[in-house]
């Protein structure tokens, strides 16, 4: 087919003054936002919430006991554990325990640290080593405590002992580390995350103009969303935690230049067909906003349906990383349209876009005609090859992609994600880990962390003597305000007194009729071996009476893993049902979605199981969170859900006009650079997050940024279309396209097993080198609406 378009009567003309009006508004609405997004930079660290225990949920036994605890204390003070141990294994001389004592008086003068509610020094049982808890003021502002942690730890330095290893741990101690591996997350991670981007960029559009303007916008997206966070974290609409906000820049960031790159290739290809800039960019939003906004509701509906989870730290990911991908759907749709008009074709310099002729389309539709009648043209170059191979073997392409995917899900057998010691949260170094293996060999791993127990002040005995018969269970003390201490021994013979013989046992603190025990436990309190003492000892004091709970570090731990595991089995259902109602409806059929969701199920399997081999054999990692699954499943369904929308709204497209095998072909062949440069850009700015030393991120980024991958180069770009071109029209059952295909064949080219060498269009040379851009100056639609369409 050679024919030449007729052009229709071009439309009323928009004013000169709106057409210069409407874009300036929107840049100088999107400036306003990037000068006050930037100001809340400086301010989104102060907003962060890092403690575990908030996450959970209100319903767990550890939250609760967190509540009632308020009662007991005066402040929010945490312990921070003070460990001198010999190097050689030899006994403290009675010269180093002096010197412990100077330190723990230096220490007292650290401004922080609270002294009255500071232990004397305590020697360890086989001599080696001593301790003392030191109470520490939360702090203010963004860095907390850390500020003492990290005074504590110069003193440590300063006043070293000789033949002997100091270190600062406890929770305090690892709160600091925690604090400082996140320090990076506002300059490194974003610098990391966009110099990849730009490179990429550069290579793939070889201008200097037009990737600065995709960086504007996607930066611009995510100041707008970061002062939209902290206005509602300020106003405790939400909480935010360091991890939530480095998912949300690197989500922004690449959302958007996602949607910056399809836009682009939409808006190169309109320049080529129609001479002004304005009727340019009203084609370019025509054949791209319904994707672009399909693929952004896919990810907003997954990260919402994040709300229905247990825990806190999931149920807030959810409406933070939304917002983020609303301001990149905006970003994308109004400020880049905005820039590129303003640009025009002097936005791809040095590179020039062919001047549409008098073949050009009607300006008023939104997609463009025939330009050539040459099918070798669009045949050439590597999409053109991998079209060819799908069309000649469409079933041992999707079969052969089938089994290594299956191949690689394997691996999940070797998946270890049943949670691990928060001592292990940080990569890299960490005084507060090498302290807590300190304590661990010279006193009860639980030092400073105990289990907490709270019940009535009647069954204080039987409730320490249940404790106290519990294996892992070192000893029970109960909180005390008349104990110089600050609590009191509790052994068989009931409370004992603290201090020299002859002193009165004090009287336990009673609130509310409860009395609060604290259960120092034989292993550290992050250990597997803890978690199952915290198991058993709720098993054993439900005994004594429904009103005793038990809480503290080891149960948090425990409450969280439990709820995470059930966040798994409520929130993948959900996200994969919805997914597959969005793809219905955009699609218009039910086969097709089918066929999606199982591909990137099929992907996110394959990614897990090649992860966790990495994860165990290579990176030698103890573990992984039980959030880790879930969120990389959301992420990677999410997004790998993307890159089939955006090949399959134009594979429809094709096929309303070529049938659905020569449909296929050309949406391979027109989405395929643009596709693979946003899967390029998407999975560097997920590997960025491995910049930071967090555990936890690490493993998403390595999922993400490999899931990604996959997507991009196997299932979008070979089982999807070859599993589809097998099937062939049946993709689209029940849509009237399924059915009316084969009765107009001036729309539609019969659905035959070889495709159609009728309708074919060229690639302006220029066009198939550009990686970006393959998908450009191809495939013009005739001026005419198709009557399925409607379908």
């Amino acid at each position: 087919m050679n024919e030449t378009a007729t052009p229709a009567k071009r439309p009323g003309r928009v004013p000169t003054w709106l057409r210069v009006l409407i874009p300036t508004v929107l840049i100088l609405v999107w400036f306003a936002l990037f000068g006050a997004g930037g100001a809340a930079f400086g301010t989104i660290s102060e907003v962060q919430q890092n403690d575990q225990a908030s996450f959970l949920p209100a319903s767990a036994e550890a939250t609760e006991v967190n509540d009632l605890q308020d009662g007991f204390r005066d402040s929010d003070n945490v312990p921070a554990i003070v460990i001198v141990a010999t190097d050689d294994g030899t006994e403290l001389t009675e010269a180093q325990l002096a010197d412990v004592e100077a330190l723990r008086d230096d220490v007292l003068d650290v401004e922080g640290v609270v002294a009255d509610e500071t232990s004397p020094v305590i020697p360890s049982e086989d001599g080696e080593a001593a301790q003392f808890v030191a109470s520490v003021a939360p702090g203010e502002g963004e860095e907390g405590s850390g500020v003492t942690i990290e005074e504590m730890r110069a003193l440590l330095e300063e006043s070293a002992i000789d033949g002997t290893t100091a270190a600062v741990t406890g929770p305090a101690g690892f709160t600091a580390d925690l604090a400082e591996a996140f320090s990076g997350i506002d300059g490194l991670l974003l610098l990391v995350a966009l110099s990849a981007v730009l490179v990429i960029l550069v290579v793939v559009y070889r201008s200097p103009l037009l990737p600065i303007i995709v960086l504007f916008t996607s930066l611009t997206a995510l100041t707008a969303s970061v002062f939209t966070v902290v206005q509602l974290a300020q106003a405790d609409l939400l909480l935010l935690s360091g991890q939530t906000q480095g998912i949300l820049f690197i989500l922004v960031i690449g959302a958007a230049t996602d949607y910056a790159l399809l836009y682009i290739a939409r808006y190169r290809e309109a320049l080529a067909q129609h001479e002004r800039k304005w009727d340019a960019t009203w084609a370019a939003l025509k054949g791209s906003w319904e994707p672009i906004a399909a693929s952004a509701g896919t990810v907003i509906v997954a990260l919402l349906i994040l709300l229905a989870s247990e825990l806190n730290s999931n149920k807030i990911l959810g409406p933070v990383a939304a917002i983020g991908i609303v301001f990149a759907l905006l970003a994308a749709l109004t400020l880049l349209p905005a820039l590129l008009l303003w640009a025009g074709r002097v936005a791809f310099w040095p590179r020039r876009i062919a001047r549409p002729d008098a073949t050009a389309a009607d300006p008023s539709h939104g997609r463009h005609a025939d330009v050539v009648d040459d099918r070798a043209a669009g045949e050439r170059g590597l999409w053109g090859a991998v079209g060819r191979l799908v069309s000649r073997r469409p079933r041992t392409v999707w079969i052969l992609s089938t089994l290594l995917l299956a191949v690689m899900s394997i691996g999940l057998v070797r998946l270890d994600a049943d949670g691990v010691p928060s001592s292990e949260f940080i990569l890299g170094e960490s005084q507060a880990r090498d302290g807590q293996e300190l304590v661990s060999e010279h006193f009860p791993g639980g030092s400073g962390t105990p289990a907490a127990i709270i019940g009535p002040e009647d069954d204080l005995q039987e409730m320490a003597d249940v404790a106290l018969g519990i294996d892992g269970v070192a000893s029970v003390a109960v909180l005390s305000t008349d104990s110089p201490a600050g609590s009191a021994p509790v052994t068989e013979d009931g409370v004992q007194a603290f201090g020299p013989p002859g002193t009165p046992a004090p009287a336990p603190t009673v609130v509310d009729g409860n009395v609060l025990l604290q259960a120092t436990l034989d292993d550290p309190s992050d250990s597997a071996e803890a978690e199952a003492t915290v198991v058993d000892l709720r098993a054993a004091l439900d005994e004594v009476g429904e009103d005793v709970l038990v809480g503290g570090p080891t149960a948090v731990a425990l409450d969280t893993n439990e709820a995470a595991v059930n966040d798994q089995r409520l929130i993948i259902p959900l996200v994969l049902l919805a997914i597959l109602v969005i793809l219905m409806l955009l699609l218009r059929a039910v086969v097709a979605p089918l066929i999606l969701i199982a591909s990137v199920v099929l992907s996110f399997a394959a990614a897990l199981g090649v992860s966790a081999l990495v994860f165990e054999f290579i990176l030698g990692f103890p573990g992984a969170d039980p959030s880790v699954p879930l969120f990389g499943f959301v992420f990677l369904v999410a997004l790998g859900v993307d890159y089939n929308i955006f090949l399959m709204t134009r594979v429809r497209e094709e096929a309303m006009r070529h049938g659905t095998r020569e449909g296929i072909l050309r949406g391979l062949r027109l989405t395929g650079g643009v596709i693979t440069s946003a899967g390029l850009v998407l999975a560097a700015t997920f590997a960025a997050l491995g910049v930071l030393p967090i555990l936890f991120l690490a493993q998403i980024s390595f999922i993400v940024a490999f899931g990604v991958l996959l997507d991009t180069f196997l299932v979008r770009t070979l089982l999807v279309p070859a599993a589809s071109y097998d099937i062939g029209r049946a993709i689209w059952w029940p849509s009237r396209l399924a059915r009316e295909e084969r009765r107009h064949g001036v729309h539609a080219a019969p659905d035959t097993d070889e495709p159609s060498s009728e309708g074919a269009e060229a690639v302006p040379a220029e066009a198939s080198a550009d990686l970006a851009d393959g998908d450009t100056a191809d495939a013009a639609e005739p001026p005419r609406r198709d009557p399925v369409q409607a379908g």
